[in-house]
């Protein structure tokens, strides 16, 4: 594979695309993804995941996050110090609950993901705090999703370099 991040599509899916990746969803993805909920913490399938691997964003497959970038936070949801590549997350100013945050959403399809804060550890300074459901996982060595079919590098093998 090559080490070109950007040769990932994010081109939105299509309104067909879109009905066929949101009827594979349950309930509480539905919830979360589509309508920015958030999960319980600390009961999230990847809270306590430790395999080198990748994180993909649950509805439309593009990858997230790297699982090197994976750190404990204490929160109760999986942290991030950083996106697996830039343009993959979107930020979102959200005013929610009388705060202001930074909403994380997938750049390509709008699934919302969490959100990040300025305390995370070096080198970034960053945690971004991700509701599981909105995440899938591709162990090391095995292919990225290719939920879209639109070809490599989805669908190849991760190798377990920064990028594919």
């Amino acid at each position: 594979m090559t080490d070109d991040r950007k040769a990932f599509d994010l081109r939105p899916p299509s309104e067909e695309e879109l009905r066929e990746l949101v009827a594979d969803l349950d309930d509480q993805e539905r919830q979360v993804l589509l309508e920015h909920g958030t999960e319980a913490p600390f009961c999230g399938t990847f809270l306590d995941e430790k395999r080198e691997g990748v994180f993909t964003c649950r509805l439309c497959g593009l990858p997230l996050f790297n699982g090197g970038t994976k750190f404990e936070s204490g929160t109760g949801w999986p942290s991030f110090t950083s996106p697996f590549a830039e343009g993959h997350l979107r930020q979102i100013r959200d005013t929610s609950y009388s705060m202001v945050r930074t909403e994380i959403v997938c750049a390509r399809c709008g699934g919302h993901q969490g959100h990040v804060f300025p305390d995370g550890p070096p080198p970034t300074g960053e945690r971004y705090c991700i509701n599981s459901v909105s995440l899938d996982f591709t162990p090391k060595g095995e292919p990225l999703p290719n939920k879209l079919g639109r070809g490599a590098p989805e669908g190849q093998v991760w190798s377990g370099a920064s990028a594919p």
